[in-house]
Formats: structure tokens, C-alpha cells, sequence
């Protein structure tokens, strides 16, 4: 009896000396996706102490600090105890400053239960305990969102003017240390914050809401004469085709590429958000404006500048931050080899791999392709006042550099002529973006996920349909000028964008005769 007893006593003890683990969600950046992180801690009988362990990067354990020195400003004791503190899954690298929150939640309610394993927490804490934003913080929510992760996320109270754009989640706006430790005292939760619109106007097609801006800060009516430019560049921007100009220095090639970005069709709020998480992943900070990105990098960028890269931690590059938008490619030649035929890839599957021995990063790079370039090293080739100082051999040299399979992947190509005195602008941006808005009103109605330039092929036979007379014209096109599979299909979209703009539901013998003047002349 005495013996039962006492085994009893014993394990009423241990119950009592077992230490308290409470757990809080966040999470960290694998490349450009989230992963869910449960932070844990443990206070134990020992020398005082606090440790961090997890594979915790360096701005993790500067938490440490910080943590302190907020509580103790706010009035906390810290316990006499060994604090551990665990990042769970402890085999995969962390960083970020915005767990500091959840560490301090952790170890300022230590004595009591904390049951909110549905709860995210994302914060930098100051000295002072005020509760402050990290650029990563909406990256790791809007990738939690799309994974279906998250329903409740407490946040810093400053964050929600970028937040607010993410739908589906209950908000826990604190703007201090003390306030969150209230509200997790009193067991509370977040709440809907209401969505923040975006500027400019609005077009609803089949549900789905596309945003764009009237405004045209370069305007095209600037551009004079290069009447052929100008076309090519309004079927580029219908369709979001790749496109190259050539001609001498100062024809207007860079003019036009500038402008194309305010005539670009109208984009979506998804778009918009995967837009806003590259530019926060890059530490920018995006204003949310329904403008689609333009990147332009100069012709010495390195691959790991264009494309992203790292030894330890891959990064983004400028293909990921034209994203939705522009990548313009000025002297394009003079672009390295390697950074060219790089860009194969990302032009064919909208997407770039990165693979270095400590990560590997997969990310978006759905752009539209821009270049221009001189048709020779001096550029005065195709001048009829200037003549040219360059040999043939100079002159194969230098075109030589664009490999057939990269210019494969552009759908225009237009040689543009001296500027005459005469020349005047003929159409403004306003007018081109009336009928960019009027072709992409086409394409969404038909049911097309994707604008013409970017269809695959399966989607090239479904929507690219063909008179018979223009298949004729195609069957002929083929074997006069030896096509391939690729220069068919990029045909067919080029021709599809231009029976859009001409309100056509077929593409007929003067959409498809058009759409071969603007192939690669070999």
C-alpha cells in the first residue's frame, strides 16, 4: 500500500518537473516557396541560458538579443531556467528576422498553455518592443495562401498596406510586443481585413477582374514615321510576343520598346501579387500598381545578375523581375554568349532553374521578350547618308553571336529605316491601348488562359484556326521558305493576335500574309 503510494507521489512530480513546450507557426523561404516552421520552446532546471537550434542562420540568432531586450523594455523578468528554443523541421536551413516575434510570445507565456497551433506569427521586433515589417513576410504568406497553409496570421500592424492585397486570410494586425501578449492572453483571433483596391480601371471577362492604368508618361505619338515598327509593336503587345527591332542608331528601336510598357494588356490580381513577391524577394518595395513590370539590363549583366544565382542562398534575377512584363534587351549582340542562350529556356517554359550544391530554386519568368539592335558593329549599314566601316567578315562576326534556336523563340522581326524629315507621329499610346484592351477582351473570351503569344501548342490548334485559304497560303509559305515546326506555330499566334485586332474570328489570307512579313529573314 505504502509502496503504491508512493509511486504515485513519484509520478505526480515528474508530472509536475516535466517541462511545459508550447508551439507557434511561422515559416521560412525555400528559394522562392514557403515552408512551414513550428517554433517550439522548452524552460528547464540548469545554468540560465538561452539557445537557439535548427539549423537557425545568423539573423536568427541575433534574434536572441532582440528578444531580450524587448521583453526586459516591456516590463518581463526573464525565468531563471534554461530557455531552448527549436525550429522545427530542425534539417532545413532558416533565416529571416520575422520569427522574432514568435521566440518572445514563446518565452513571455511560458508559464501557461498555448494552444494556437493554427496561428501564424511574423514579426521583427525593435528594442523597444514595437512590432515592425520584413520584406519577406508577404512573399512566405502569399506562398502559404497558394499552398492552403494559412488561415489565420498575426502581423505587424504596419504590414497590412501590402497584406491587405492577399485575400483568404484572417489578419492579427500588433504594432507592439505588449499588445500581442494581451491578445494571446485573452485567446483572441484575427479577423477579415477588407481587400485594398488597386489604381487606375477595371474590366471584368468570365468573372475574373483585369486592372490597367491610363497613363502614358512616354507616349507614342513621340515616335516618328517607322510605321512598320509601330504596327509590330501594337501586335507585340496584343499578344505579349516576343519581338525584335534592328536598324541604325537613333531610328527610335529603344523609343518604342520604352513605350510599349503603357499599352500592355491589363493584368490580372493574382499577376499583380506574383509581381509584388519578386520585387519584396529582390528588397524592393512595389507600389501595386496595375503597370506590368520592365527590366532592362545592360549588355555587361552577368548570368547570375540575369538569371539569379548564389553559393549558399540562390537569389532571383532580372528574368524573375519581368515577370508578367518586359525583359528589353538593348544592343543585343553585345550581350554575352552564355546569357543568351541562357535565355532559351525561360522564352520556351516561362520558368528558370537554378542548381548550386546548397539549394536549388525554381522560380516564374513568364516575360515578354524585347530586343533591339544595330544591323552591324558601326550601325551605319542600313544608314543611305553614313557608310558603313565594317568588313563582311566583321559583319558575320557580329550577327553570328544570336544562335538560330534563341532567335527561333521571337515572333517579330522588323528592320527599321533612317527617320526622314518628313516623318510625323500618326497614332497616339491611347489609341494603341484602345485596341490592345479590345483584342485582350477577344482572347479571354474565348476562353484562353494564356494571351496569344504564350499558347501552347495543343492551345495553337485549338484557338489558331485557319480559312482555307490561308491554310493554302501556310502550306506554301512552309516549303518556299523552309519553316520550321517552331516558325509554323509562332506564325499562327502572330497571325491569331492579328485577326484579334481586326475583330476576326478566323484567321484569313491578309492576317496570315502579315504575319509572315514579320518572319526571320535567313
Amino acid at each position: 500500500m505504502s509502496q503504491s503510494r508512493h509511486e504515485s507521489n513519484l509520478l505526480e512530480t515528474a508530472e509536475q518537473e516535466s517541462p511545459r513546450i508550447n508551439t507557434l507557426a511561422s515559416a521560412t523561404l525555400e528559394g522562392v516557396q514557403a515552408r512551414r516552421v513550428e517554433v517550439e520552446a522548452t524552460f528547464t532546471k540548469g545554468l540560465p541560458g538561452f539557445s537557439v537550434v535548427g539549423l537557425a542562420g545568423s539573423d536568427i540568432q541575433e534574434a536572441k538579443e532582440r528578444v531580450k531586450a524587448a521583453l526586459l523594455t516591456n516590463g518581463f523578468i526573464f525565468p531563471p531556467l534554461k530557455i531552448t528554443v527549436n525550429l522545427s523541421p530542425s534539417d532545413v536551413s532558416k533565416s529571416g528576422t520575422h520569427v522574432d516575434l514568435a521566440i518572445a510570445l514563446l518565452i513571455a507565456l511560458h508559464d501557461r498553455t498555448i494552444d494556437r497551433s493554427d496561428l501564424y506569427v511574423f514579426g521583427e521586433l525593435g528594442l523597444d518592443g514595437r512590432v515592425k515589417f520584413s520584406s519577406r513576410i508577404f512573399p512566405l504568406l502569399l506562398s502559404l495562401r497558394e499552398q492552403g497553409l494559412v488561415k489565420r496570421a498575426m502581423v505587424p500592424a504596419e504590414a497590412m498596406k501590402y497584406l491587405s492585397h492577399i485575400p483568404g486570410i484572417e489578419y492579427w494586425p500588433v504594432e507592439t510586443l505588449s499588445e500581442a501578449i494581451e491578445g494571446l492572453q485573452r485567446a483572441e483571433s484575427g479577423r477579415r481585413i477588407e481587400e485594398t483596391g488597386y489604381e487606375g480601371e477595371s474590366l471584368e471577362i468570365a468573372s475574373e477582374r483585369y486592372y490597367y492604368c491610363r497613363e502614358y508618361p512616354e507616349d507614342f505619338r513621340e515616335v516618328k514615321g517607322q510605321e512598320i515598327a509601330k504596327r509590330a509593336a501594337l501586335i507585340a503587345a496584343a499578344g505579349m510576343h516576343n519581338y525584335l527591332m534592328e536598324g541604325s542608331p537613333g531610328c527610335g528601336k529603344s523609343m518604342i520598346a520604352k513605350r510599349l510598357r503603357h499599352i500592355l494588356p491589363p493584368i490580372s490580381e493574382p499577376e499583380l501579387l506574383a509581381v509584388a513577391k519578386h520585387r519584396f524577394l529582390d528588397g524592393q518595395t512595389p507600389d501595386f500598381r496595375p503597370v506590368r513590370p520592365f527590366r532592362s539590363p545592360h549588355h555587361t549583366a552577368t548570368p547570375a545578375s540575369v538569371f539569379g544565382g548564389g553559393s549558399q542562398n540562390a537569389r532571383i534575377g532580372e528574368v524573375a523581375l519581368a515577370h508578367e512584363g518586359i525583359l528589353f534587351f538593348d544592343e543585343l549582340p553585345h550581350f554575352s554568349k552564355q546569357v543568351l542562350e541562357a535565355l532559351r529556356e525561360p522564352m520556351q517554359d516561362r520558368r528558370v532553374h537554378i542548381a548550386r550544391v546548397q539549394s536549388k530554386v525554381s522560380y516564374e519568368a513568364d516575360f515578354m521578350f524585347v530586343a533591339a539592335m544595330n544591323p552591324c558593329p558601326c550601325g551605319n549599314l542600313l544608314s543611305s547618308s553614313r557608310e558603313c566601316r565594317c568588313s563582311e567578315r566583321e559583319i558575320q562576326r557580329y550577327r553570328s553571336r544570336l544562335s538560330d534556336p534563341f532567335l527561333d523563340r521571337i515572333d517579330l522581326f522588323v528592320t527599321m529605316q533612317e527617320v526622314e524629315r518628313d516623318d510625323r507621329a500618326s497614332v497616339d499610346s491611347a489609341t494603341m491601348h484602345d485596341q490592345v484592351l479590345a483584342a485582350f477582351a477577344l482572347q479571354k473570351g474565348r476562353g484562353q488562359t494564356r494571351l496569344n503569344g504564350k499558347l501552347n501548342e495543343a492551345e495553337v490548334e485549338r484557338y489558331c484556326l485557319l480559312e482555307p485559304e490561308a491554310e493554302t497560303i501556310l502550306g506554301q509559305a512552309v516549303q518556299r521558305f523552309a519553316l520550321s515546326h517552331r516558325s509554323i506555330v509562332s506564325i499562327k499566334k502572330v497571325a491569331r493576335t492579328i485577326a484579334d485586332l481586326e475583330r476576326s474570328d478566323k484567321i484569313g489570307k491578309k492576317h496570315l500574309l502579315e504575319a509572315l512579313s514579320y518572319r526571320r529573314r535567313k
